[in-house]
This record gives C-alpha cells, sequence and structure tokens, in this order.
C-alpha cells in the first residue's frame, strides 16, 4: 500500500467530527431539566430532544454507503460536518420544544454519515499492519464520546448555560471541515441505482424500532396501542426488507456481498450483543449518582470520567497488541474486565464512598477498550476495500440498535424492580412491627411528617435493591455472551497485523 499524503492530518480531521458526533449522543442528556423549563415543555415532551436525534440518526445511517457512491466519500463527509453544525447551531437558538425537535432531527440525519465514513477512512489510508493502531483511535473517539458526554454537559450546564452543549460544536466543526476540505483526497463515485423499496422498508423497521424502545416504558409497553403498532410494524417491515434483499434480481440495498463474509456478519452481530451488554450499564449511571446518591451534576461527572480514563488507556494498548496476540483472547479479557466491574456494582451501599464507584469505571473503561478495537479489527480484517464504505454503516448501525435494545431492557428492569421492591419492603411496616417502633421520632409513620420521610427512606432502598438487580442481570449477560467469542473465526496474523 502507498503511503497516504497527510495521513496524520486526515486522521485528526475526521476525528474531530467524529467526537463531534459521537458527544452529542450523550452529552444532552443532563441538560434535559434546565431544556425542560426554558422550552417550556412536560417530560414527556422533552424526551423527545433525544429520541428525535436517534430515530433519524438511525434512519439515515444505512444511506451513507449509497451517498458515497454516487456523489463520492469526501463530499459526503464534508456535507455531513457542515449539516451537523449548522443543526448545533440551531440546536443552541431553538425559543420552543417545536425548533429544538426539528434541528435535533437535522443533527441527526447530518450526523449518520460521520462515524461510519470515518472508520472507513482509517481502514483504507493505513496499511494492514497499522490497522489494529487506527482502530484503537477510532474507538477512542466514539467511546470516549459518549461517556465523556455527560461530564463536559453537566460541567457547561452548570457554569455556562445548557445552550452551550450545542454551540460547542461550533468550533470543533470549522476545524473538521477545513481538515478534511484541505486533506482528505476523494474517492471515485460508483453511481448505483438506489434501491428504493429496500430503503423504504429498512428506514420504516428502524424508526419504529426506535420508537418502541424509547416510548416502550412510558406507555407501559404492549398495554398501550401505540406500543403494539409500532412493534407489529417494525416486525412487518424488517420482513418485506428481508425478503426483498435475499429475492431480489439487481442492486439490494443491503449489498448481499456484505452476508458473504462470515467475521463480518460475526463480528456485526457481536456488536450489536456488545452495545447490548457493556452500554447499557452507562445509562444507569446518571440517575444513580443525582438521583439516588444525590451527587452534584459536576461531581457525578467527574466520576464518571474515570470510565473514560479507562478507556483511552486500553485503546492506547490495545492498539500495539492486537496484532500480536488472538484477538478473541483479547477480546476475552475486556469481557473479563467488564464482568468485573459490574461485580463490584453489585456491592454498592447508599453510605459508600465514590471509590467503588471510581474503581469499577476505570475497570469496565479498560473491558470497553479491550473488546470493541479488536472486534472492529476482525469484522473488516477480511472484507474486501471495495465495500467498507458499505460496512460500516452497517456496524454502526448494528451497534447502536444492540445499545438502544440494552438500555430500553435496564430502564425498564429498573423501573419495575423499583416498584416489586417497594412493594415488598412496605410489608414490613406495620404498627406491630418491632422494628417500626425502634424507630427514631423523625420516621414515626403516625405523624405527616414522619410517614412522608418513612416513604422517601423505602423508596431509596427500594430504588439501591433494584439497581443492584440490573447490574446482576448485566454481569449475568456478560458472563453468557462470552462464549459468543468462539463463533468468530480466527484471523490470520497477516490478515491484521
Amino acid at each position: 500500500m502507498n503511503a497516504v499524503p497527510h495521513k496524520g492530518m486526515i486522521t485528526v480531521s475526521i476525528m474531530l467530527a467524529t467526537i463531534m458526533q459521537a458527544l452529542d449522543t450523550t452529552i444532552a442528556n443532563v441538560a434535559l431539566p434546565h431544556m425542560q423549563g426554558s422550552l417550556q415543555s412536560s417530560q414527556d415532551q422533552i424526551a423527545w430532544v433525544l429520541t428525535s436525534y436517534i430515530v433519524a440518526a438511525a434512519i439515515a445511517t444505512p444511506l451513507t454507503g449509497w451517498l458515497c457512491g454516487q456523489w463520492g466519500r469526501r463530499q459526503i463527509f464534508l456535507a455531513s460536518v457542515v449539516g451537523f453544525t449548522i443543526a448545533s447551531t440551531l440546536c443552541g437558538l431553538a425559543q420552543n420544544l417545536s425548533e429544538m425537535v426539528l434541528a435535533r432531527l437535522l443533527q441527526g440525519l447530518f450526523g449518520a454519515a460521520l462515524v461510519p465514513l470515518s472508520q472507513a477512512v482509517l481502514l483504507d489510508i493505513n496499511p494492514k499492519e497499522k490497522v489494529g493502531q487506527a482502530m484503537a483511535i477510532w474507538g477512542a473517539g466514539i467511546m470516549v464520546g459518549p461517556i465523556l458526554g455527560p461530564v463536559l454537559g453537566g460541567w457547561l450546564t452548570e457554569h455556562a448555560n445548557w445552550r452551550w452543549v450545542f454551540f460547542i460544536n461550533l468550533p470543533v466543526g470549522v476545524f473538521a471541515f477545513y481538515g478534511i476540505a484541505r486533506y482528505l483526497p476523494e474517492s471515485k463515485p460508483a453511481g448505483e441505482q438506489l434501491d428504493i423499496f429496500g430503503l423504504t422498508t429498512l428506514s420504516l423497521a428502524i424508526g419504529l424500532l426506535q420508537l418502541f424502545l424509547d416510548r416502550g416504558e412510558q406507555m407501559d409497553w404492549f398495554n398501550a396501542p401505540e406500543i403494539r403498532v409500532e412493534a407489529a410494524g417494525c416486525a412487518m417491515a424488517l420482513a418485506f426488507f428481508m425478503a426483498h434483499t435475499l429475492t431480489v434480481r439487481g442492486p439490494s440495498f443491503l449489498n448481499r456481498d456484505l452476508l458473504r463474509d462470515r467475521n463480518f456478519i460475526t463480528g456485526t452481530a457481536f456488536a450489536s450483543v456488545m452495545g447490548m451488554t457493556l452500554f447499557a450499564t452507562m445509562a444507569l449511571l446518571p440517575s444513580l449518582l443525582q438521583g439516588l446518591l444525590g451527587y452534584p451534576i459536576v461531581f457525578a461527572g467527574e466520576i464518571m470520567a474515570a470510565r473514560g480514563l479507562g478507556t483511552m488507556l486500553a485503546m492506547v494498548v490495545v492498539g500495539r497488541l492486537v496484532h500480536r496476540f488472538e484477538l478473541r483472547a483479547i477480546m476475552a479479557v475486556g469481557f473479563g474486565l467488564t464482568a468485573i466491574s459490574l461485580y463490584q456494582m453489585t456491592h454498592i451501599t447508599l453510605e459508600m464512598d465514590s471509590s467503588l464507584l471510581r474503581s469499577s469505571g476505570f475497570i469496565q473503561g479498560l473491558g470497553v477498550g479491550f473488546t470493541f478495537v479488536p472486534l472492529s479489527a476482525v469484522t473488516f480484517a477480511t472484507l474486501a476495500p471495495g465495500l467498507r464504505n458499505e460496512g460500516t454503516p452497517v456496524f454502526s448501525l448494528m451497534r447502536t440498535l444492540g445499545s438502544s435494545v440494552g438500555i430500553s431492557v435496564v430502564q425498564t428492569l429498573l423501573t419495575r424492580g423499583m416498584a416489586r421492591a417497594h412493594a415488598e419492603l412496605s410489608t414490613d411496616i406495620h404498627y406491630a412491627s418491632q422494628a417500626l417502633q425502634n424507630l427514631p421520632a423523625a420516621l414515626n409513620p403516625l405523624t405527616p411528617a414522619g410517614l412522608a420521610a418513612l416513604n422517601l427512606e423505602v423508596n431509596r432502598q427500594a430504588a439501591l435493591v433494584a439497581y443492584v438487580h440490573d447490574f446482576r442481570v448485566m454481569l449475568c449477560l456478560t458472563l453468557l455472551t462470552m462464549p459468543l467469542l468462539l463463533l468468530i473465526r480466527p484471523v490470520r496474523a497477516s490478515e491484521h497485523a
């Protein structure tokens, strides 16, 4: 492979764009309460600030390969950076919920291509012996972004204004655009015809699935007609898409050549499983730290930063290991570290200090890094270079969908676990209970203030039980996932080294 001019500047430029997009998947979460008051919206309505972005990005991601085939990778990259930056500015300027949701939809649509295109570019500009290091750099961007998003979002909201959660993208977008325009060479457009039926059915399936996952718990799942319609529509659209892809004559929206590469198929499937088992646990931390333990937003962000430090350290180390050790062994280490961190989290208490949270977060960050980099390398080790523009969006999409499923599951388990634990704890509270008679006067249930204080304490204990149960479930899923590593075909050193 010939040396690529300005490889360093290309890497910096595309990673700026990647980090910008990856940060925005979580940076707005901690600012939602402040947005709610400013935009005069309800709890249900403000959730669309997150949902609109996720749904738009999920629908637009599969289009990346076709768009590059029509206009070239460089042009699509530049258009995505410009559109994402402008949409971020519109988010910061929004005066009501409608404007915010529309701007977030645009953010999702334009940002969808940034992550898969950055991965494809890094795979193309690096020789095989450098693929491990390249995927470590790429993985650091997309993993550290969601981890540090709440930290940065909390700091900006606390010390400036929630609008700066979006305005911060402006300088990053400008520098990314300049670097890409100046240094990234253009790829030759293929000019393939768009499979309209495949695009339509896949977009419907993805959009309905995201709505089902995002609104399911809020609407009490299948007890609500909306959720039943979304589930049925998703299943039908997906069935039509798969039947069409496997039987259509001529090009299909999902390139069938991707389905012939065993490592790509198993790696992509494993990415979705990894999203469920590894990333869902991160969704529990903001509410645990701020809601249950009562930590200030900035202090909670500092605790979560330990996970980002662990991930960055692992990325540096594992980039040098992927061409020396069997990739599945490195991934097994990553899952083992994740299991250790989840086991630590099953021992949380309401009286503990932050040391356990910091150490478990750091260890889980190491686990994420040791898992994701070799997975990215093995997935694309045997895939033809000409298929990377189409393969990387599929990989990113499956990882995102897996994460969405995992987050939905743990949030549902948390809500139901809290209700169940509260009911069980409440049965022990009755006037004949010896334990109740020994409570301090402030918790005397015979007074309104005491009853309210006692109920608050029961709520806290029930929440603790539910969190511990969630971490146990994720620990079991992590351990059960490890044998799936055997499904990945070992890659020879010459293929990934």
